[in-house]
């Protein structure tokens, strides 16, 4: 094994999370976030790096990130997604974002803010589509409850491609009582996605300071959650299969929503 800088650590004593794949790390070390080492692939026979992987390395370089060059099967044996694509990062773990914080950065800019709540999401792909969704859509923020929910770990950060380096991720107690809040002190509307829903997604109104709620995968939303929605929205069907996955769901419902605000703009 290759060292960049002097460092006898074994990789399963290095602290903080791990992210994983070129995106997920790239986008990691353009935000910014502290990386404490990065494993990368060694070519073998004499190769070449891959451009793309080689990107990576020039960008560690700069930042002086402890860097060990590894064969695949290193690689193969630390990875927890089992797509690392060459490259795998131990990362501090991810920071969450304070939602007050989150609501007074896109008003002091001068916008009504958008956010995404996500009641009970528990794989860690939807989360990571999700992200992108909401990264791609301009939304200010993602809500999560802080029990029976995936976290910010290295499957999400690469299921989202490294958009969880850019949209901020509030975690709360009590999501129900969370958009009482926001109703109640900050003028929030509450928009939940439903498949009886009170009017078709794309006839809604998502003006304003807004919240989307997106269900549980299978479940959907709590009734407590659902009790906390002004209204809710629903996406036709009509093929043989009755419900759409909760990431889909979010994309269509949430991609009408940015459409909408756009155009009053």
């Amino acid at each position: 094994m290759e060292e960049r800088r002097g460092n006898n650590n074994k990789a399963g004593n290095q602290s903080g999370d791990k992210i994983e794949g070129r995106n997920a790390v790239s986008e990691a070390l353009a935000a910014g976030r502290t990386i404490n080492r990065i494993w990368i692939l060694k070519p073998e026979g004499g190769k070449r790096l891959e451009p793309a992987l080689a990107k990576i390395l020039d960008a560690a370089i700069k930042q002086d990130t402890v860097i060990s060059r590894v064969p695949r099967n290193v690689l193969d044996r630390m990875s927890t997604t089992h797509n690392h694509q060459g490259v795998i990062a131990s990362v501090a773990p991810h920071e969450y974002a304070d939602l007050d914080d989150i609501i007074s950065k896109a008003r002091d800019e001068g916008r009504a803010p958008i956010l995404i709540a996500l009641d009970e999401i528990k794989d860690a792909y939807n989360l990571g589509s999700m992200l992108r969704i909401a990264d791609c859509c301009g939304i200010d923020g993602v809500i999560i409850p802080e029990r029976r929910s995936v976290s910010l770990d290295s499957m999400v950060a690469k299921a989202s491609a490294g958009a969880m380096e850019y949209v901020p991720v509030a975690r709360v107690t009590n999501l129900a009582q969370t958009l009482r809040n926001l109703k109640e002190k900050e003028g929030f509307w509450v928009c939940g996605t439903d498949m009886n829903g009170d009017v078709m997604y794309d006839k809604a109104d998502y003006s304003g300071s807004l919240v989307i709620v997106i269900g549980s995968e299978g479940d959907g939303m709590r009734d407590g959650v659902r009790k906390c929605c002004d209204f809710t929205v629903e996406i036709p069907m009509v093929g043989h299969v009755n419900s759409l996955n909760a990431a889909v769901a979010c994309g269509v419902v949430v991609f009408e929503a940015a459409r909408q605000r756009r155009a009053e703009k």
